[in-house]
């Protein structure tokens, strides 16, 4: 039969015609039937290599072999050929083929993942920062706030020191006292950093959150800000600037 097939497989010319080859039709049929009920490429490679019957004479049969039958519409009866299998049959087996070349759909956790790696990570970060969060979801107390200086602001030490002059000075104005008392309270108020707020929007966040079988994309959406990784150490900076690592808060 030559290093290549004129006519598909199952197939031959006689007379002018386009005729069944009577030994490979029926391994045709087999191999549509059998791939529907649920055999893989291999499954079907590996049995056609114990029968005698080869697709190209002197060559192993392969994936790619097995593939040109099962792609191929003019086992339907397309373009004169005798049709082998139906209709039917054909489409079923494009519907599963096109299932298994398809790759896995991402989950929206995967997808933010890849959003905070800035990239597709390999398998083993998304078990790992699993792991990271879980760990803060049972020990929330270790979400603290990164070191910072706890020097209050010039404003709020003057006011201060003027309030407690005003109170120890008789006789107290109180209408004054407490103007000015309120107004030292909105100033501390608005001298908390935005890492101690955050810090405590994560701890209740992990507190009200149960251990994950797998990530969940609204716990990432909210409690990370980016993950980068180098030699097997997933390090996660958290919306409050902390960085954990492998689970242990730095």
């Amino acid at each position: 039969m030559g290093s290549y097939r004129k006519q598909p497989f199952g197939y031959k010319m006689q007379w002018g015609k386009i005729v069944l080859q009577e030994q490979e039709a029926p391994v045709v049929r087999w191999i549509y039937q059998t791939y529907l009920s649920g055999a893989s490429y291999n499954e079907l490679v590996e049995t056609l290599r114990k029968q005698t019957i080869p697709y190209i004479t002197g060559k192993l049969w392969n994936k790619n072999m097995v593939a040109r039958i099962l792609e191929n519409p003019k086992y339907t009866g397309e373009s004169e050929y005798p049709p082998l299998i139906s209709q039917e049959q054909f489409e079923a087996v494009q519907v599963r083929r096109k299932k298994q070349a398809a790759p896995p759909q991402k989950t929206p956790a995967q997808k933010e993942l890849r959003r905070l790696c800035g990239g597709a990570p390999p398998p083993w970060v998304e078990r790992q920062v699993l792991d990271v969060l879980n760990d803060l979801i049972t020990h929330p107390k270790q979400l603290r706030c990164p070191p910072c200086e706890n020097v209050p602001p010039a404003e709020v030490v003057r006011l201060s020191r003027k309030l407690d002059e005003l109170l120890n000075t008789p006789p107290v104005d109180e209408d004054r006292a407490r103007e000015m008392a309120l107004h030292l309270a909105e100033l501390q108020l608005n001298a908390i950093g935005p890492e101690k707020y955050e810090t405590t929007r994560l701890q209740r966040l992990f507190q009200k959150h149960r251990p994950m079988d797998d990530l969940d994309q609204g716990l990432l959406h909210e409690s990370v800000r980016r993950i980068t990784y180098n030699r097997r150490t997933v390090s996660i900076l958290l919306k409050n600037n902390q960085i954990v690592e492998g689970g242990t808060p730095q």
